[in-house]
Protein backbone atom coordinates (compact mmCIF):
# COMPACT_ATOMS: atom_id res chain seq x y z
CA UNK A 1 0.00 0.00 0.00
CA UNK A 2 1.74 3.17 -1.02
CA UNK A 3 1.88 5.97 1.45
CA UNK A 4 0.46 9.65 1.78
CA UNK A 5 3.27 10.71 0.25
CA UNK A 6 3.79 8.28 -2.93
CA UNK A 7 -0.17 7.99 -3.28
CA UNK A 8 -0.41 10.56 -5.93
CA UNK A 9 2.24 10.10 -8.17
CA UNK A 10 5.25 13.47 -8.83
CA UNK A 11 4.14 15.75 -11.85
CA UNK A 12 6.82 14.94 -14.58
CA UNK A 13 9.88 16.82 -15.26
CA UNK A 14 8.26 19.50 -17.36
CA UNK A 15 5.33 20.25 -15.47
CA UNK A 16 8.02 20.78 -12.48
CA UNK A 17 10.37 22.48 -14.78
CA UNK A 18 7.83 25.22 -15.14
CA UNK A 19 6.11 25.10 -11.54
CA UNK A 20 9.45 25.74 -9.79
CA UNK A 21 10.62 28.39 -12.23
CA UNK A 22 7.75 30.44 -11.82
CA UNK A 23 7.94 30.46 -8.29
CA UNK A 24 11.26 32.76 -8.70
CA UNK A 25 9.15 35.31 -10.31
CA UNK A 26 6.85 35.16 -7.31
CA UNK A 27 9.18 35.02 -4.59
CA UNK A 28 12.64 35.65 -3.14
CA UNK A 29 14.35 34.41 0.31
CA UNK A 30 15.88 36.01 3.15
CA UNK A 31 19.25 35.18 2.23
CA UNK A 32 19.19 36.77 -1.75
CA UNK A 33 17.51 39.91 0.56
CA UNK A 34 20.65 39.99 2.93
CA UNK A 35 22.80 39.81 -0.27
CA UNK A 36 21.27 42.79 -1.94
CA UNK A 37 20.92 45.22 0.67
CA UNK A 38 24.66 44.54 1.09
CA UNK A 39 25.44 45.23 -2.49
CA UNK A 40 22.85 47.93 -2.62
CA UNK A 41 19.73 46.86 -3.29
CA UNK A 42 17.57 47.48 -7.00
CA UNK A 43 14.58 47.25 -5.19
CA UNK A 44 12.01 48.72 -2.51
CA UNK A 45 12.02 46.14 0.70
CA UNK A 46 8.19 47.27 2.48
CA UNK A 47 7.65 45.57 6.16
CA UNK A 48 3.66 45.67 5.83
CA UNK A 49 3.53 44.84 9.29
CA UNK A 50 1.70 47.24 12.02
CA UNK A 51 3.91 50.21 12.98
CA UNK A 52 4.21 48.96 15.90
CA UNK A 53 5.47 45.15 15.22
CA UNK A 54 8.30 47.25 12.69
CA UNK A 55 8.94 49.24 15.63
CA UNK A 56 9.93 46.25 18.15
CA UNK A 57 11.99 44.79 15.62
CA UNK A 58 12.36 45.00 11.19
CA UNK A 59 14.75 44.22 8.23
CA UNK A 60 17.45 46.79 8.24
CA UNK A 61 16.49 49.24 4.83
CA UNK A 62 12.94 48.63 4.98
CA UNK A 63 10.53 50.59 4.71
CA UNK A 64 6.83 50.51 7.04
CA UNK A 65 3.71 50.39 5.05
CA UNK A 66 0.70 48.35 6.31
CA UNK A 67 -0.75 46.10 3.86
CA UNK A 68 -3.86 47.88 4.06
CA UNK A 69 -2.03 51.57 3.24
CA UNK A 70 -0.79 50.31 -0.21
CA UNK A 71 -2.31 52.85 -2.33
CA UNK A 72 -1.79 54.30 -5.55
CA UNK A 73 -1.40 57.74 -4.11
CA UNK A 74 1.25 56.37 -2.34
CA UNK A 75 3.10 54.25 -4.47
CA UNK A 76 2.91 57.03 -6.83
CA UNK A 77 6.35 58.66 -5.55
CA UNK A 78 8.32 55.23 -7.27
CA UNK A 79 9.46 55.34 -10.62
CA UNK A 80 7.64 53.16 -12.95
CA UNK A 81 9.44 49.64 -13.16
CA UNK A 82 10.49 50.00 -9.53
CA UNK A 83 10.55 46.17 -7.77
CA UNK A 84 9.17 45.99 -4.99
CA UNK A 85 9.54 42.88 -2.01
CA UNK A 86 7.23 42.84 0.64
CA UNK A 87 7.51 40.79 4.21
CA UNK A 88 5.58 40.21 7.28
CA UNK A 89 5.70 38.17 10.25
CA UNK A 90 6.33 35.10 9.11
CA UNK A 91 5.29 31.57 7.80
CA UNK A 92 2.18 31.54 10.07
CA UNK A 93 1.31 35.18 8.46
CA UNK A 94 -0.19 36.15 5.40
CA UNK A 95 0.17 39.68 5.50
CA UNK A 96 3.20 39.38 3.00
CA UNK A 97 0.88 38.01 0.08
CA UNK A 98 -2.08 40.95 0.97
CA UNK A 99 0.50 43.22 0.71
CA UNK A 100 2.02 41.72 -2.78
CA UNK A 101 -1.45 41.42 -3.93
CA UNK A 102 -2.37 44.82 -3.45
CA UNK A 103 0.81 46.02 -5.52
CA UNK A 104 0.18 43.71 -8.25
CA UNK A 105 -3.54 45.23 -8.67
CA UNK A 106 -1.79 48.95 -8.83
CA UNK A 107 0.41 46.93 -11.45
CA UNK A 108 3.42 47.45 -10.25
CA UNK A 109 6.09 44.66 -10.34
CA UNK A 110 6.18 42.70 -6.37
CA UNK A 111 7.98 39.58 -4.63
CA UNK A 112 7.30 38.19 -1.16
CA UNK A 113 10.16 37.58 0.80
CA UNK A 114 9.38 34.25 2.21
CA UNK A 115 10.29 33.20 5.80
CA UNK A 116 9.37 37.30 6.34
CA UNK A 117 11.04 38.53 9.60
CA UNK A 118 11.15 34.60 11.38
CA UNK A 119 12.94 33.61 8.46
CA UNK A 120 15.18 36.55 8.71
CA UNK A 121 15.93 36.10 12.34
CA UNK A 122 16.23 32.36 11.55
CA UNK A 123 19.60 32.89 9.13
CA UNK A 124 21.16 35.05 12.16
CA UNK A 125 21.08 38.56 10.30
CA UNK A 126 20.37 41.52 12.28
CA UNK A 127 17.37 43.37 13.04
CA UNK A 128 16.81 47.56 13.28
CA UNK A 129 14.57 49.17 16.18
CA UNK A 130 12.48 51.89 15.62
CA UNK A 131 9.77 53.94 14.41
CA UNK A 132 8.66 53.26 10.73
CA UNK A 133 9.87 55.59 8.01
CA UNK A 134 7.38 55.86 5.61
CA UNK A 135 9.26 55.43 2.54
CA UNK A 136 7.40 58.48 0.66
Amino acid sequence: MPSLVSHVPAADSASAVRRFESAFSFETDCWDVHEALARGPDFVLIDVRTPDAFARAHVPGAINIPHAKIIAARMACYPPGTLFVVYCAGPHCNGAERGALRLARLGLPVKVMIGGMTGWVDEGFGVEHGAPGTGA
